[in-house]
């Protein structure tokens, strides 16, 4: 038991079907250790809470958004911006959603953000279309994982090289001319194997901008995995496995919402000036990973990664105020569009004077590179078990802005160039960090009891280097910013095995965020805690946890995506603060092992968030706070109902998602209706048809009922959730 507890899942690059085979002479792929958990199964005796979608739950509905993926999981946090996930914004117990920069998200096991620890905002995420299976811990879990212990840790697994000769295509057309083309192949010989995978996703989007324009998006995505494994007379068994990939984005999206008003008029409007925004990505992966084992009870991986990844965003973002020859940001104008009636009124394609509207070059490169190894060690006895891992991780990462403004009048409806701003003179400056990170878990088993102490360290070096933003030049530096952190990072977990039906489990472990280069803020700290329950008998499994998160420290974070009005960059300390909750969830086959099966599931988070101090800040989501607050973007609850009917050859499924609503400013009391979001109940529906054992035929329908509802009011004005949106596809298996 205790090296199953030690083992991890097989990683992407593993065959599913993959097995210790007996046969000295048959080929046998092992699975390696860099990773959140393990099996599914070790779900099951995990000190803490932790969840495990594989790919059959994720075929059920065949998302292309991580959101909608995520919504079946308790505990986790969502904030929708443009309806396709895109740029998702996920958090996990109150951490905070605001682009996943306070959780750790990983792809098989590696860090994914463009810079997770100078810049973590995810203006990259893996495309949903070629993910295998899901990962997602809680607790004392995230010492393991690191470096932001505060909420969890998120791990998406990507296809793995097939056991055998095999393929996939799969293709899908759907409402607002959305097309989906995805397909992958590979096989595993006797030493050597591969697996090449491609998706082309494209729509032309559900808003229809004033004036005409376009409004949708196109994303290519390319895969590539080579594999070689010893001899099976080989003294040590080895494998190595290489991975590198591609993935471009042109999406023309904006961070300019609606009013209130308009937004009843048309949730759909997009308004003139926002005809220009526009978003192109280009990112690139490079990954070696070698496991050796060096003998029946030690197994040691490595990992060598790099990824390389740049964006512009070309957006409007503010509008000028003519009386002093300021700039107002666009979400004051739409909070206030009386006060602000002619900036409002050029938004909507009035004329306007010479550079009224500034659009930015918002030009950023990302590079994140590392090392990192586990040793893994089974001490197995006769009575107590210790499954040992020692962890290093060497990381470098960095963010490069290289941004300037151009400034437009409005003409007729239309954009015209007035200025046209020189490169660098908007923002001109590298953000650098270095990590050290190690850490040392046992996973202890003995009798009924599974416990497991765990400890991690990080040691952070960040700089910020200012350059001229007079003369957009690099021939001399301005300024340089430095910042040490380091942090020793405690957990402890343990699981009672009360029976074969019940599992008893807590954990405690230290929460903690660093900041980022130059920010002026301290560290996030917390104590973060769970006691919980498990029952499974059969058809049925359940999962009942409390948790409470205690901030010493909590830390807002100003991003243009958060709403901006602040020097974007700059970090606020929040002081103490505490967020609580309850998680439960339950499935359940009626049918089971029958011609039909019936199966059931529930989701439901409950969550208090408020700050435990008084203070003031300028941090636009915070403002002037008194002890007592609730915390912004962080809904009382959250519900998930799922129910099914699967036969021989088909399947229906029907979803309900209820979304409670969101103060989008700290406070207290009745919520004005200007500093929420609305409650919605979402229908999803799906069905499929396998024609033959090669060819399925589905369908689904998200947003049944064609609820309209704000979903956010970040980064500007009201947002809307997704219409209703109808989907017809097609998976070839070969």
């Amino acid at each position: 038991m205790s090296r199953l507890l030690r083992c991890a899942i097989a990683l992407a690059l593993t065959p599913i079907a993959a097995q210790a085979s007996e046969d000295p002479g048959q080929t046998m792929v092992r699975l390696d250790s860099v990773n959140v958990f393990g099996q599914a199964q070790d779900v099951k005796k995990a000190s803490g809470s932790a969840h495990y979608l594989d790919q059959d739950t994720l075929e059920k509905f065949d998302y292309r958004d991580i959101h909608r993926v995520l919504r079946q999981v308790p505990g986790v946090y969502l904030v929708e911006e443009e309806g396709y996930g895109l740029r998702p914004n996920i958090g996990i117990r109150g951490s905070g959603t605001d682009r996943n920069s306070r959780i750790t998200v990983m792809e098989d096991g590696v860090l994914i953000a463009p810079a997770p620890y100078a810049a973590p905002a995810a203006y990259y995420f893996p495309t949903m279309s070629r993910i295998h299976a899901v990962e997602v811990r809680k607790g004392s879990a995230s010492v393991q994982a690191g470096p932001r212990t505060t909420g969890g840790a998120l791990n998406l697994l990507s296809t793995p090289i097939p056991s055998e000769a095999s393929a996939e295509v799969d293709l899908s057309v759907g409402s607002d001319a959305t097309l989906l083309a995805h397909g992958w192949a590979g096989v595993m010989g006797e030493r050597f194997g591969v697996l090449v995978e491609g998706v082309r996703q494209q729509s032309d989007g559900f808003k229809t901008i004033d004036g005409g324009g376009d409004a949708g998006f196109g994303l290519n995505d390319f895969v590539g995995k080579l594999r070689w494994v010893s001899a099976p007379d080989a003294a040590r068994y080895q494998q190595v496995d290489l991975k590198f990939g591609r993935n471009t984005q042109d999406s023309q999206e904006t961070y300019l919402g609606l009013t209130d008003a308009d937004f009843d008029r048309d949730p759909n409007r997009r308004y003139a000036a926002s005809r220009l925004d526009n978003i192109q990505t280009e990112q690139h992966l490079w990954e070696l990973r070698h496991l050796i084992e060096l003998s029946g009870r030690v197994d040691l991986t490595t990992v060598a990664y790099r990824t390389e990844f740049a964006r512009n965003w070309y957006k409007l973002n503010d509008v000028l105020n003519p009386g002093n020859g300021s700039y107002i940001g666009i979400s004051s104008i739409l909070a206030n569009p009386t006060l602000y009636a002619a900036q409002y009124g050029w938004l909507t394609g009035q004329d306007s004077p010479a550079d009224a509207l500034r659009l930015r070059n918002n030009n950023r490169r990302y590079y994140a590179q590392g090392l990192q190894t586990e040793l893994s060690m089974d001490l197995s006895g006769d009575r107590v078990s210790h499954a040992l891992e020692f962890g290093l991780r060497l990381h470098r990462d960095q963010e490069d802005r290289y941004q300037d403004d151009d400034r437009y009048r409005m003409v007729d409806g239309r954009l015209v160039l007035t200025r046209d701003g020189a490169p660098g003179t908007q923002e001109n400056r590298v953000g650098d960090a270095e990590a050290l990170a190690v850490y040392v878990q046992d996973t202890v088993s003995f009798g009924n009891w599974i416990l497991t102490p765990g400890v991690r360290y990080e040691r952070i070096d960040l700089s910020r280097t200012n350059y001229s933003t007079a003369t957009g030049r690099r021939d001399g530096v301005l300024s340089v910013n430095e910042t040490d952190v380091s942090a020793v990072i405690p957990g402890f977990g343990a699981t009672y095995l009360l029976n074969d039906r019940v599992t008893l489990f807590g954990s405690v472990h230290r929460g903690f965020n660093p900041p980022g280069p130059a920010s002026g803020s301290t560290s996030e700290k917390s104590v973060n805690g769970e006691f919980g329950l498990r029952y499974g008998r059969d058809a049925l499994a359940m999962e009942l946890v409390a948790f409470v998160n205690d901030y010493s420290n909590l830390v807002g974070t100003c991003t243009g995506s958060s709403g901006g009005n602040c020097n974007i960059g700059d970090q606020f300390d929040g002081g103490e603060a505490r967020v609580s909750g309850l998680e439960a969830s339950l499935s359940h086959d009626f049918g089971k092992g029958g011609a039909l099966s019936w199966p059931v599931s529930l989701a439901y988070t409950y969550t208090r968030a408020e700050f435990r101090n008084s203070f003031s800040s300028s941090f636009e989501e915070w403002g002037t706070i008194e002890s007592g607050d609730r915390l912004p973007y962080l809904p009382e609850h959250l519900l998930h109902a799922e129910a099914g009917v699967v036969g021989e050859r088909w399947r229906l499924n029907l979803a309900a998602n209820y979304l409670d609503d969101m103060r989008t400013v700290a406070g207290r009391g009745d919520v004005p209706a200007a500093e929420r979001t609305d409650s919605a109940l979402v229908w999803d529906l799906s069905a499929a048809y396998r024609l033959t054992e090669q060819v399925e035929l589905y369908a689904r329908v998200e947003n049944l009922t064609d609820e309209t509802y704000v979903v956010a009011r970040r980064p500007a004005g009201a947002r809307p959730g997704q219409p209703r949106s109808g989907f017809l596809g097609v998976r070839l298996s070969f």
